[in-house]
């Protein structure tokens, strides 16, 4: 049952759904347009009725407002028939996703973004892409929307996993963005969780209404009793629920805690909990016969193979470098970073070439000496390409931005000498700052510097210029107007004053 209360003027229209009863016997309403403005934390643990309670909400509310559901398991799919929602497989590029999750907005369609068979870091892009997509809308497609997020704590852990860094980012960036700044875009978050503890406090706290199910871990009552204003002694009370029950709370369900019973639904999921059901009875003998007897048309399996193993893409590489290992021994290599033979020519057009892209200087030394090595063997490189220690060096080199014919190359050598003395990644740093000394040009800001270190966080040029002063190698001053100027104490050389806010 659904009750529209309109108001005398006919311009405002309260829509109230029914989503069970509570224990008076009364109907539990929830007030949707209130959900609209205040979003929904559902909590329970697995077999407490927590997808029977997000199926009976959006079936009641299908023909009310738009709906968007992130289906983890794939059980939400089954609405698609009865209600209309069109499902979206989790198939093709991210940019395809984006798109797709553009054209939900545009045309008001209910969708289910299906991400049943993918892995857990896989799911967590798709679902930031789709999720972004609807976020970034514009303006003018800003319409109501309902987004249910089920296993919400997959997608905003509250602690780092198995999963890569760069989709545990992605994933909780865009649920934060959902649940703390969705309102104004017309985006309504529900997300539902089956450990209160595993889900990002800052997610969770962005929720004005609950309905907290039964849970038997003392963490998550404790935070449940918490976030319902319930005392620690009451939090006990949530072990005793039963599947389908609920204590709700919040301004589109109740001002005070209060018990509800979901009531039934009209679709199933493909899920759901097993059943018992007997065994067929038979004979042992026919048991038997039945396992190890290849039935009528059956295909037998087919006998495996002997295989290689798989090699990975390291192993490949180390094969091809060790076939051009002989070149390599035949080659001689450079006594300088700065000497420039016609190999050594070609090396810094590679490196430079890699360098264009604005966030390779950002990139992991390895997947950068990676990309370095497949354009090495591209342009066919004679005696193949250098190993990863003198790739770092050139690396430094050209991320200080460093050209031939620039120094003096007695005056040079001293300035790579003392580089040579710290680590790898710092080496870069150092130079960059004897080339604006030996020119008598400007202290780099920190900026340039943390690009030359291969970050773009200012601290962190901070950070390494008092790391090495404390080591010795060079002493920072100020000017009178505020401006660094930085010696190189070995070498006795000093830049001229430069702003290090500089861009």
């Amino acid at each position: 049952m659904i009750a529209a209360l309109q108001c005398a003027d006919h311009e405002c229209m309260t829509v109230e759904i029914d989503i069970g009863e509570m224990t008076s016997g009364a109907r539990a309403g929830l007030d949707l347009e209130e959900l609209l403005a205040t979003r929904l934390l559902v909590q329970g643990n697995s077999g407490s009725g927590k997808s029977h309670l997000l199926r009976r909400l959006l079936e009641q509310s299908a023909s009310w407002v738009q709906q968007a559901i992130i289906d983890p398991e794939g059980d939400f799919v089954s609405l698609a028939e009865k209600f209309g929602h069109v499902v979206v497989d989790a198939v093709g590029t991210e940019k395809d996703l984006q798109m797709i999750a553009g054209r939900v907005r545009q045309h008001r369609v209910s969708v289910v973004l299906n991400l049943e068979g993918l892995d857990a870091d896989r799911q967590m892009k798709a679902a930031a892409t789709f999720l972004d997509g609807l976020f970034d809308a514009d303006r003018d497609l800003w319409y109501p929307m309902v987004v249910v997020v089920d296993e919400a704590q997959l997608f905003a852990p509250a602690a780092a996993g198995e999963v890569t860094e760069e989709a545990r980012r992605r994933s909780l960036g865009a649920m934060t963005n959902l649940m703390c700044r969705g309102r104004k875009r017309g985006l309504a978050g529900i997300i539902a969780t089956q450990r209160l503890a595993k889900l990002a406090k800052n997610v969770a706290a962005e929720a004005s209404n609950f309905l907290m199910g039964r849970t038997f871990l003392d963490i998550d009552m404790a935070r449940a009793a918490d976030l319902l204003g319930m005392e620690r002694r009451q939090a006990e009370s949530f072990r005793n629920l039963d599947r389908g029950n609920f204590i709700a709370l919040g301004p589109a369900l109740s001002r005070r805690p209060v018990p509800i019973r979901i009531g039934p639904v009209e679709t199933m999921g493909r899920g759901g909990s097993p059943k018992l059901m007997p065994l067929p009875e038979q004979p042992k003998e026919e048991a038997k016969d039945l396992i190890f007897t290849p039935a009528a048309g059956e295909i037998p399996a087919a006998r495996p193979r002997f295989q290689e193993p798989v090699s990975s893409t390291g192993d490949v590489l180390d094969r091809l470098s060790s076939a051009e290992q002989a070149n390599d021994d035949a080659e001689p290599q450079a006594d300088s970073l700065l000497e420039f033979g016609e190999r050594e020519e070609k090396i810094a057009e590679i490196i430079a070439g890699i360098l264009e892209d604005e966030d390779a200087a950002f990139q992991p030394i390895a997947t950068l000496y990676q990309d370095f090595q497949v354009r090495c063997r591209i342009a066919k490189l004679a005696g193949g390409p250098p190993d990863l220690q003198s790739f770092r060096e050139k690396l430094s080199v050209a991320r200080a931005g460093i050209e031939k014919g620039e120094m003096d190359d007695g005056a040079w050598s001293q300035a790579e000498l003392i580089a040579a003395e710290l680590p790898d990644d710092m080496r870069g740093v150092y130079l960059l700052l004897a080339k604006a000394a030996l020119a008598k040009t400007p202290c780099p800001g920190n900026i340039e510097i943390a690009t030359a270190y291969g970050t773009r966080s200012p601290g962190r040029a901070r950070w390494l210029l008092s790391h090495m002063e404390e080591r010795g190698f060079l002493v920072c001053a100020t000017d009178l107007r505020g401006n660094r100027i930085v010696t190189l104490t070995d070498l006795g050389w000093q830049t001229a004053p430069g702003d290090e806010a500089a861009a």
